[in-house]
């Protein structure tokens, strides 16, 4: 089994640079892999990604881009850069963990456990049925329906914890019969010996204690701001939700605000007062399309009076050329009573509506777009569609009404 060196003792997460031994090479996927007796990169597991890296040896080096643990053997495999050398077995290397890759992940997986605990603190019934800290976005699915006030509550609680600046890291190894020293957050599956990962004030009062594998950071104001982004309803019945923590959520918040203040600054209001003046830009902007919509009906009822009707058998049948597609469905709704009405719009937008039993405007524009070609369908009294020859479309429509 690989010796995990990203858990020695005292180093928790702090340990970047090492030697080890190659024991074995292989390839995963097409993509070369390298298993070395001890290691600082953290393999993906528990919901966190892989370190990344560099290995270098004499007369060679590769980077790493993740590391995973063959869940069989415990062993942790490297992976290379596709068509990268591969050390001999038996070669010493020097391993060197990116640095800025490692403290994002530790940022969010102690991120994670806070939050977490948050919730928990909020209402016990918030339970952590899973998790994933694999990009900047990370999520926590939790049982027990949090509402919106209950995630302003566990960012509160969470902010304030925080600000204390006296939460540290503690990761003891202890037996599993002496659990029950200790107020787990969640039950552990893990037997034998278990690793915690506990975060304590300095009266010695715990916040958070978790069974866990992953790296962490020192202290937990390391890992503000959290920053709760959404939640969803997802599959059985649980919670999702996505939260920014560490260096990632200041980053994005620092864009969220230059954003705010670049819009606030274009519509002349304070940053605190955007809401404000986008709700009453909404509002308006609700009237003038209902304004519109009456102008656009107007119009329409306009140009379909004023266009002559003519006579095709026992049918009085108007024939409507239109300026602009938005006015195909309100022109359509003026057919003048006992009336057929055969409308075009640009595009090849048309359409057919009937004011007597006798036509039924669906079965007509279908068998009009037979001929001409194009899609549409609708009931008896309006149909709507596209047609490929528009300068067919009043023809077919007149034989089909023949």
């Amino acid at each position: 089994m690989t010796v995990a060196l990203y858990h020695r003792p005292g180093q928790d997460g702090q340990a970047l640079t090492f030697t080890a031994e190659v024991r074995a090479v292989g390839e995963s996927g097409g993509t070369p892999e390298v298993m070395l007796d001890r290691t600082a990169f953290y393999p993906e597991g528990g919901g966190q990604s892989g370190d990344a890296g560099r290995l270098v040896w004499a007369g060679g080096e590769a980077a790493v881009e993740d590391t995973r643990k063959d869940k069989a053997s415990s062993e942790v495999w490297h992976r290379l850069a596709p068509g990268a050398a591969l050390p001999l077995p038996g070669t010493t290397v020097g391993g060197e963990v990116d640095a800025a890759r490692r403290a994002r992940h530790m940022q969010r997986h102690s991120g994670e456990h806070l939050l977490a605990q948050a919730f928990a603190r909020v209402n016990p019934a918030f339970e952590v049925a899973a998790v994933s800290m694999t990009g900047p976005e990370c999520h926590l699915d939790l049982r027990g329906d949090p509402t919106e006030a209950d995630v302003r509550a566990a960012e509160a609680l969470l902010r304030v914890t925080l600000g204390r600046d006296d939460l540290t890291l503690e990761t003891p190894v202890v037996d599993e019969a002496d659990l029950d020293r200790y107020p787990l957050r969640r039950e552990t599956k893990v037997r034998g010996q278990v690793r915690l990962v506990i975060f304590r004030d300095a009266a010695g009062d715990f916040f958070d204690v978790s069974a866990c594998g992953g790296t962490h950071v020192p202290r937990a104001a390391q890992v503000a701001p959290v920053a709760v982004l959404r939640t969803e309803r997802i599959k059985s019945g649980l919670t999702r939700v996505t939260f920014m923590a560490g260096e990632e959520a200041a980053e994005y918040l620092s864009g969220v605000y230059r954003g705010t203040r670049a819009l606030a600054q274009s519509l002349s209001v304070p940053v605190d007062r955007v809401g404000e003046r986008v709700g009453a830009l909404g509002a308006e902007l609700l009237t003038l399309r209902a304004e519109a919509e009456s102008l656009r009906a107007a119009l329409a009822g306009a140009l379909v009076a004023a266009q002559p009707a003519e006579t095709l058998g026992t049918l009085s049948v108007r024939a409507l050329t239109l300026p602009d597609a938005a006015l195909l469905a309100p022109a359509l709704a003026a057919v003048p009573a006992g009336e057929v009405l055969l409308v075009l719009a640009p595009g090849g937008r048309c359409g057919v509506a009937s004011a007597t039993p006798a036509v039924r405007a669906g079965e007509v524009l279908r068998a009009a777009l037979a001929v001409t070609g194009g899609r549409g369908g609708g009931r008896a009294e309006l149909a709507q569609g596209s047609t490929e020859a528009p300068e067919a479309f009043f023809g077919a429509v007149r034989d089909a009404l023949a």
